[in-house]
């Protein structure tokens, strides 16, 4: 795994060798004072679904993505991979995609927080 892999907006928060790895996007200014620290998106890669407790993941051979733009909003989709480093793979360029503004979050909330929204497209370049 390797952070230079990253787009300069990403960075890898935890990486357990051959296990569990989180990505998390601008960590330096989800901060309290410019977004909420509980909004911090983050990829997780996990060997079985994130959802499931730890004994449980390790019991298959699939790795797996989860995209949380909040704790209770993701991103729907759970992609699978055959292998740890495919899986890194894809986490790259879905945090690639996030970075220029090309993932739709808006359409994972329920209940929309505007002016929050706004501030991310900001950020990720979503509003030009």
């Amino acid at each position: 795994m390797s952070e230079e892999a990253l787009p300069e907006s990403w960075v890898v928060w935890n990486d357990e060798p051959d296990g569990r790895c989180i990505l998390a996007y601008r960590p330096d200014v989800f901060d309290t004072r410019q977004f909420p620290p509980e909004c911090l998106p983050t990829i997780y890669l996990a060997q079985g679904t994130p959802n499931r407790p730890p004994q449980e993941r390790r019991a298959t051979d699939s790795w797996y993505l989860k995209f949380y733009l909040e704790p209770d909003v993701t991103l729907s989709e759970t992609p699978r991979f055959p292998t740890r480093d495919e899986a890194f793979d894809a986490a790259v360029e879905l945090a690639a995609e996030f970075a220029r503004g090309d993932v739709d979050y808006r359409a994972c909330y329920q209940v929309p927080r505007e002016a929050y929204l706004d501030r991310l497209d900001e950020l990720t370049g979503r509003d030009a």
